[in-house]
């Protein structure tokens, strides 16, 4: 296996592609990548072809708990999907060409929509555990770019606009499905940090005066990513620990995770609904 570097970068993914579509003829229109402790919505997919990352050409390895490793096309909601049960990060070593590779191979296989979860932690007061938080902005304070090195026009513009990171008429349409569900949703902004320590309580502080209502060690270099290709994205997080730096309280893993699989049904009942009745946009012509 060689590195994935930008020069590679087109190649490679059309690789991986080219042999997920032996695998399988279904043709996904909608990406779902699943955060930690929410692959319950694995389960709702009716799967065509469910494929290890380790089998997947130059695909990187998950290495964090309750991350599966598997790629699975099938329909969710009466539309064909792809799936990544588990995400890469890079606090686990990979570098953010590695961490987003999904998303482009992803693109390769044709889709237009890309739904991303995450579980992340509050720092706004009127937030509490289980909650979920659509998505709106984002602020980036991951230590590198994945749009950094030579550019690729197959994929995207060299300066790719960021005014909507994060489709409107999707988290509109996910607020009045909620409120049809009687699902509570929040709707701030998330930022990102590289990880994989928790913040200290002047950091959080920081954070909350910068406008972020939830942190995370992900996701952003995805939607970067996506953005680059002219990708829609929606993303919502599930609030799995508060980080109030007045009332902090030791986190663990364990229970970030707990927490995450406790909001998981609300998650997949709002994902399943919103998918089932979204109409993705025509594939982006292929280059």
């Amino acid at each position: 296996m060689t590195m994935i570097t930008p020069e590679n970068l087109y190649e490679k993914a059309q690789d991986c592609a080219r042999a997920i579509r032996k695998r399988t003829k279904l043709k996904p229109r909608i990406g779902i990548i699943l955060g930690t402790g929410l692959g319950g919505l694995a389960r709702e997919i009716e799967v065509d072809a469910a494929i290890s990352y380790e089998d997947l050409p130059d695909f990187p390895l998950s290495t964090v708990e309750s991350h599966s490793g598997r790629l699975l096309i099938g329909e969710l909601g009466g539309k064909p999907v792809v799936a990544m049960e588990g995400r890469f990060h890079l606090y686990e070593g990979y570098s953010p060409v590695q961490v987003t590779f999904g998303v482009r191979v992803m693109e390769r296989l044709g889709i237009k929509t890309l739904f991303v979860s995450n579980a992340a932690g509050g720092l706004d007061h009127r937030y509490t555990k289980g909650d979920l938080m659509i998505i709106e902005d984002h602020i980036n304070l991951m230590p590198s770019n994945p749009l950094i090195g030579k550019n690729d026009e197959r994929f995207g513009p060299r300066f790719p606009d960021m005014s909507e990171p994060y489709s409107r008429r999707l988290a509109q349409a996910a607020q009045e499905l909620a409120l049809e569900l009687k699902i509570p949703v929040q709707r701030g902004v998330y930022v990102s940090v590289a990880g994989p320590n928790l913040e200290t309580r002047a950091e959080y502080r920081m954070l909350r005066a910068m406008g972020a209502n939830v942190v995370g060690m992900s996701t952003v270099p995805e939607v970067i990513v996506a953005r680059h290709m002219s990708i829609e994205v929606f993303a919502v997080s599930v609030v799995t620990d508060m980080c109030l730096p007045d009332a902090l309280a030791e986190a663990t893993v364990e229970e970030i995770i707990a927490v995450a699989s406790k909001a998981e049904p609300n998650l997949t009942r709002l994902l399943v609904e919103l998918i089932s009745r979204i109409r993705p946009g025509a594939p982006r012509k292929r280059k």
